[in-house]
């Protein structure tokens, strides 16, 4: 009989389908680092890990500092940011950016 050979590619297939999951364009990616420089609506961020990447905005993209709308023009190198959004490679389309709190102000005696 033959089964094997059918056998062979339906364990070809169920080891290859993990990998096929993962590489699938467009699911949601997470940004996170500090703005490194703002060209209109894109932001360059470099990341915790070192790299940078290029954060789109558009007019779907939802900007938060804690729990206030924020404006792009708002938005200055330096800040900490978090971005969520599909994404390929270096780039991710921000559906949500959220911008960190300023930290406290150091008090001197």
């Amino acid at each position: 009989m033959r089964i094997w050979p059918i056998g062979l590619i339906m364990l070809t297939l169920a080891l290859a389908a993990p990998a096929i999951a993962v590489a699938h364009k467009g699911h949601d990616q997470k940004v996170m680092g500090t703005v490194s420089s703002i060209a209109g609506t894109n932001l360059m961020v470099k990341t915790t890990d070192g790299k940078t990447m290029t954060v789109l905005l558009d007019a779907k993209t939802k900007i938060t500092r804690g729990k206030a709308t924020v404006a792009v023009s708002e938005l200055k190198v330096g800040d900490r940011i978090v971005a969520t959004g599909p994404g390929e490679k270096e780039t991710v389309t921000a559906k949500t950016l959220q911008v960190g709190t300023a930290p406290a102000a150091k008090v001197t005696k």
